[in-house]
């Protein structure tokens, strides 16, 4: 117990030296997993939410069997994600021509394919079970379909938000996809969360502790933000 209590308080130390001693490393780390969770999850919403407010309010057939088919795939292990990619990615793959593998553009491919199913079956419930009444008023006021999904968003903009963050929550989070077409290299596609894994593994404990500790201030950050645009206490 002591032991732990120690790892811990030394993690704790480790962070503070790292952050205000802005290392160069550390701080890397910490902006590439910014800037490759927050694209893939800008990308995989500014598809999903009006994707998903349409396919919500509108019959088709077959939709029973979609709506199954995207809650299984919003819980796909990342792995599974990072897998795929990397395959089409190959050399060997249809789009090895581009060299993409591990590269930061890989990783916001399989970041932007890992949360696109979350996004687009968060947004598609709530609007199946919400968006009827909005879809009836818009009509009324002579609203057409794009006029009827902007005004879905608008009326939706606080639950859409939360949904947006839950992407980002899961894609900064994730470790399996974006270590697989990564391949956790030091100064190009390093991100926390490869970057705690290897730390674990070679036993650096402080190190892991302290990027950690940094995930959980960014998300503490994060939800803040949220609570205090809800104007909740």
């Amino acid at each position: 117990m002591v032991i732990i209590i120690d790892y811990i308080s030394e993690g704790f130390n480790e962070a503070i030296r790292l952050l205000l001693g802005f290392d160069s490393e550390v701080y890397s780390i910490i902006f590439l997993s910014l800037f490759v969770s927050t694209t893939a999850t800008i990308v995989s919403s500014l598809i999903c939410i009006p994707l998903g407010i349409h396919l919500g309010i509108n019959e088709f057939k077959g939709k029973r069997a979609f709506s199954r088919m995207l809650y299984t795939f919003m819980s796909i292990p990342s792995v599974i994600v990072g897998l795929v990619v990397a395959i089409l990615l190959s050399r060997k793959g249809p789009f090895g021509k581009f060299d993409l593998l591990y590269t930061p553009k890989a990783m916001i491919i399989a970041q932007v394919l890992l949360v696109t199913p979350l996004v687009l079956g968060l947004t598609y419930s709530l609007s199946k079970n919400r968006g009827k009444e909005i879809e009836k008023i818009g009509i009324t006021l002579g609203a057409d379909k794009k006029d009827i999904i902007i005004l879905t968003i608008k009326e939706f903009k606080l639950d859409l938000i939360v949904n947006v963050v839950t992407a980002f929550s899961r894609a900064i989070s994730e470790v399996g996809a974006v270590m697989i077409v990564g391949g956790n290299i030091k100064n190009r596609t390093r991100v926390i969360t490869t970057t705690i894994s290897m730390m674990n593994s070679m036993g650096d404990y402080p190190m892991a502790i302290a990027l950690g500790i940094v995930l959980l201030i960014i998300s503490f950050v994060i939800n803040s933000l949220i609570y205090s645009y809800s104007g909740e206490d």
